[in-house]
């Protein structure tokens, strides 16, 4: 029976590639990559000579139940790796272990690095739980009901960010939820690494004075533990047709024909209108 092995791969520094991950890489058929001109690199830094073959975000899917029936077919063992970290960890992957689950092939993962799990590591943070989010939403009000949502539901949280969005993220959090700690690393294992961390307030003043922000890939962790949340508004009580006519004839002076017009011109439905207006005059009668 044939083996996927899911290979995590160096997120910056290639001295953090494993002797078991190079091992497998050389003695499987075939490697799945991510994009196979960044995985070639790796590939040629360690005398690897693997066949590879292109398996990314808009490919998984069909090209997962290919790769799982040639492996049957052909009784070979493939590697999936993606550009950096762990497959299916916020990247490409899901697809062809999904495949591989569903038709009985054996799925060994081969561990090592992952950003989000190094980044927690080092924030200073109680992380003993935590959830994964990866990218957030990138509309402001999505983005805004999502972190509220994630702070109501975990006490840490761990997510990806470009260093173009870091920034307006940050302001987002510091105004939502100002009590939110930040831990903010970029470019972990790499030569320029980075975590600063403090309130979001601090962290967002850290990244607008900081001329290199937009440069480097990002991971946050969002500690909530002392977060007070928004009270949330209660939802207003549905004034009835019949308030709103008696409102209008008494606020601004009209009798009931007038206030009808006045609110279907406000958008009420015409027969309900009239309706409401049936009522209220059985009533003054």
């Amino acid at each position: 029976m044939p083996t996927l092995y899911v290979v995590a791969t160096p997120i910056g520094n290639l001295n953090d590639m494993t002797p078991r991950a190079i091992e497998t890489l050389r003695s499987v058929a075939l490697i799945a990559a991510e994009d196979t001109r960044v995985t070639m690199k790796l590939l040629n830094r360690f005398e690897i000579s693997t066949p590879l073959t292109s398996c990314h975000q808009h490919n998984e899917e069909s090209k997962g139940a290919w790769l799982a029936e040639k492996m049957l077919a052909e009784g070979i063992d493939v590697a999936v790796t993606t550009d950096a970290g762990t497959p299916c960890i916020s990247d490409p992957g899901y697809g062809l272990v999904k495949a591989c689950v569903e038709r009985g092939i054996g799925v060994i993962p081969v561990p090592g690095c992952c950003a989000s799990v190094s980044a927690m590591s080092v924030s200073g943070f109680d992380t003993r739980e935590f959830a994964f989010y990866g990218f957030l939403p990138r509309e402001k009000k999505e983005l805004r009901e999502k972190l509220l949502d994630m702070a109501k539901g975990v006490k840490v949280a761990a997510v990806h960010e470009s260093p173009y969005r870091v920034t307006e993220l940050t302001e987002v959090i510091a105004d939502l939820l100002p009590d939110c700690r930040i831990s903010c690393s970029c470019d972990l294992t790499k030569l320029h690494e980075k975590t600063i961390r403090g309130t979001a307030a601090e962290v967002l003043q850290m990244l607008r004075d900081n001329p290199k922000t937009e440069k480097g890939e990002y991971c946050l962790v969002l500690d909530f533990h002392d977060v007070v949340l928004p009270e949330e508004k209660a939802p207003a009580a549905e004034v009835s047709l019949e308030a709103q006519l008696v409102e209008a004839m008494l606020k601004d002076g009209l009798d009931l024909r007038d206030a009808q017009s006045e609110l279907m011109l406000q958008g009420a439905k015409k027969n309900a209108v009239k309706q409401a207006a049936l009522r209220l005059k059985k009533l003054f009668d």
